[in-house]
Parts: C-alpha cells; sequence; structure tokens
C-alpha cells in the first residue's frame, strides 16, 4: 500500500515522520508544492487551484490514501478533494479541541499558532466557537516561521530572538498550552521548550492525524503492513535540489526525536 503525504513545502514531513513510527511497514509518496510554497499568505482561490492540481499529481502516481499535511490546504480544499476521489483522506486542523479539553480544568489559556490564512478561515472560527465556550483560545499569526523552515533556518540563537520578540506581548503564566497549528512549526520544538517556561506544554496534531489515518484505512478494509517504509520524494517544481532539502529535513526530525 502506498499512502500520500502533501503539503505545500517541508512542512507535512513531520506527519511524515509521525506515520513512519506509527505505520513503518507502508510505502509512502512525499509531495511538496514548491511551485506555490507557502500557501499562508496565498488567497484562498489560489490555494484551492494549487491543491487538487497537485493531488492530481499524486493520484497518477498510485496511492492508496492521502493525508493532506497542511492546515489550510485541509481548511480550503479537503471537501472538494473528498468529492472527487474515493480512496481514504485525511485532513489537518488545529489541535484547539485537545488543548482546550487538557486546559480547562487548570484556569490557564491556549496560545494558537498557525498561519495568516488558516486563522482567517472561517473553519477555524467554527473550530475555537465549538470548544471554546470559555473564552481562553488566542491566537498568533506565524509567517515567518514556515520561511524560516523552508529555508532550513534552525540556529537557536536566530530562532530564541525570534520566538522571545513574538511571545513578549504575552503574560506566559497566562498560558498552560501552545499550540502548533502548521505543520512546518514542530520542527522547532526542541527550541521551544528552552524558551517556554516548562508549565506550558507545545501540542500538535500530527500523531491524532495517523491515528485518524489508520482508523479510516481499518474502515476501508485496506490492508497495511505490506511495504517496507520507503519514500519517494516530489516536488511540483522537479527541482532535484529541493528532494536533498526534504531528505535533510526528514533527517533532522530523526535526529531531534521530533
Amino acid at each position: 500500500m502506498t499512502i500520500g503525504i502533501f503539503d505545500s513545502g517541508l512542512g507535512g514531513l513531520t506527519v511524515l515522520a509521525e506515520a513512519l513510527k506509527r505505520l513503518p511497514a507502508e510505502n509512502y509518496i512525499y509531495m511538496a508544492d514548491t511551485k506555490h510554497v507557502p500557501y499562508g499568505t496565498k488567497s484562498e482561490e489560489e490555494v484551492r487551484s494549487f491543491v487538487l492540481q497537485t493531488v492530481e499529481q499524486m493520484v497518477a502516481e498510485g496511492i492508496d490514501a492521502l493525508v493532506v499535511a497542511c492546515n489550510t490546504a485541509t481548511s480550503i480544499a479537503i471537501n472538494e478533494l473528498r468529492e472527487r476521489y474515493s480512496f481514504p483522506i485525511i485532513g489537518m486542523e488545529p489541535a484547539v479541541k485537545p488543548a482546550v479539553e487538557m486546559n480547562r480544568a487548570t484556569g490557564k489559556k491556549v496560545l494558537v499558532w498557525a498561519t495568516p490564512l488558516t486563522l482567517r478561515m472561517p473553519k477555524y472560527y467554527a473550530l475555537v466557537s465549538r470548544v471554546d465556550g470559555d473564552g481562553i483560545v488566542d491566537s498568533l499569526p506565524m509567517p515567518e516561521l514556515v520561511q524560516y523552515c523552508e529555508s532550513l533556518q534552525f540556529d537557536p540563537g536566530v530562532l530564541r530572538d525570534y520566538f522571545l520578540t513574538k511571545l513578549a506581548p504575552y503574560d506566559l503564566m497566562d498560558y498552560g498550552i501552545l499550540v502548533l497549528g502548521c505543520t512546518h512549526f514542530p520542527f522547532y520544538t526542541r527550541i521551544l521548550e528552552e524558551v517556554l517556561p516548562p508549565h506550558i506544554q507545545i501540542v500538535n496534531g500530527n500523531l491524532g492525524t495517523i491515528r485518524r489515518l489508520t482508523a479510516m484505512l481499518s474502515r476501508y478494509g485496506i490492508g497495511t503492513g505490506r511495504g517496507s517504509g520507503q519514500v519517494q520524494f516530489m516536488c511540483t517544481g522537479g527541482e532535484a535540489a529541493y528532494v536533498e532539502k526534504m531528505r535533510s529535513a526528514l533527517s533532522f526530525l530523526k535526529e531531534q526525536d521530533l
């Protein structure tokens, strides 16, 4: 079986890394839409078109299931993708619901980091409205972090300064959880653990996404365990250099145990 994982760039590698841990005996195609990264600063209409075109290329490669490893792309295109294709399609959304549930008894607030477009989407507002009856969720756009990740900027000094500047307006003693609402952001978990007070938990939706994928494969009667953990990297720009960048970024995640 071949599982397709799609993102605008490197971010979905954090989902792929989780999939390789939980479903190591499958094969994977990882597709990055390098022609159009980043999605988070583009219009809804543009992103929908990019997603549909790119997934069509993946279907031609023979995928049996698809993970849309991008919160922005999920918000905009997941319904249309499910109308077009009959195989399992798993989307992502910021892990606001589990964060609110985890934090409810503590009296602490939840801070959500995501791309500007994700935070503007009606789907995000509907999610927060549905689960945040006590008004404990604050949202902060972090567009620069996607660009840092895409340029493999992992220098602790640069990132610490950036995070401290972004967090300066917030009294962190009021918060209990930071939700990483973009798949690019978990690349920075280790640095964030050093920057944030120890009482703040860092949450992302990757594990929940792979659990939903596993359940969906079972529901569809799709047999698992017949692959070898092989990963085929692809990108819409066709750049060999970007494929090497993906390999390097995945190695970084494995070294960090992320």
